[in-house]
């Protein structure tokens, strides 16, 4: 009976639910001769359950989990530790992603070259009068770490400023014209949440050169304005 009491309320705990931000903060720059379409990006966290990754040395590598109450689940990518100009620490990839659409066919263009993410409690979705969790910064400075977690607390959000590495699209060469920038939070689904329906939001701009106008912002479609 404790058995089947533990599992159930194993299978009852609450589940995180991602709410993808529509892109902001959209400029293009030159960066060793290459034009690149930099953005912010946010994730909110507005389900009951904390979003929890662990990170466990397995061999060579540190294996990933999902941790939802008493039970881990496995995730396919294992976290990677990433040194870079602006951070040294544990990345999940594939938390986000970025794709530049043509708006008249919604055609694939472009797409990041994201190496993961440090997930935490940077900014509070509404007041909520406590602290945040996750601040650890993902192991920052400890690349032979035995385990790492991370996570996004319910009511805290996680966001990335433009030019942070990864967070841009080439767009040398590209055409002027309109374009759809669509970002996604767990694209593969990998991760379990309460609700996956908001997960992509996007951007319709025009794209002239180095000249890039914001349209319209669309929190709650993946095809802003097609």
């Amino acid at each position: 009976m404790l058995a089947l009491a533990a599992l159930f309320i194993a299978l009852a705990a609450p589940l995180p639910d991602l709410d993808q931000a529509a892109p902001r903060a959209l400029s293009v720059v030159e960066r060793h001769h290459r034009l690149l379409l930099v953005f912010a990006s946010a994730v909110d966290n507005l389900g009951p359950g904390e979003l929890i990754v662990e990170g466990r040395r397995v061999g060579g590598g540190m294996r990933a989990w999902q941790v939802v109450g008493q039970r881990r689940h496995r995730l396919p990518t294992p976290l990677r530790y990433v040194r870079s100009e602006t951070h040294e620490h544990w990345h999940l990839p594939g938390f986000e992603r970025y794709e530049l659409r043509r708006a008249r066919d919604y055609w694939l263009v472009g797409r990041d070259r994201k190496t993961g993410f440090c997930l935490r409690d940077a900014y509070e979705t509404h007041a909520l009068n406590r602290k945040p969790v996750w601040t650890n910064e993902c192991g920052r400075h400890r690349p032979s770490a035995r385990s790492v977690r991370e996570g996004i607390s319910p009511g805290f959000g996680d966001d990335y400023v433009p030019e942070k590495e990864g967070q841009s699209i080439d767009v040398t060469g590209v055409p002027a014209g309109r374009y759809v920038l669509v970002h996604r939070v767990n694209p593969d689904r990998t991760l379990r949440e309460r609700s996956y329906a908001n997960n992509a939001a996007s951007a319709l701009v025009e794209l002239d050169g180095r000249k890039v106008l914001l349209l319209a912002r669309c929190p709650q479609s993946a095809r802003c304005g097609t």
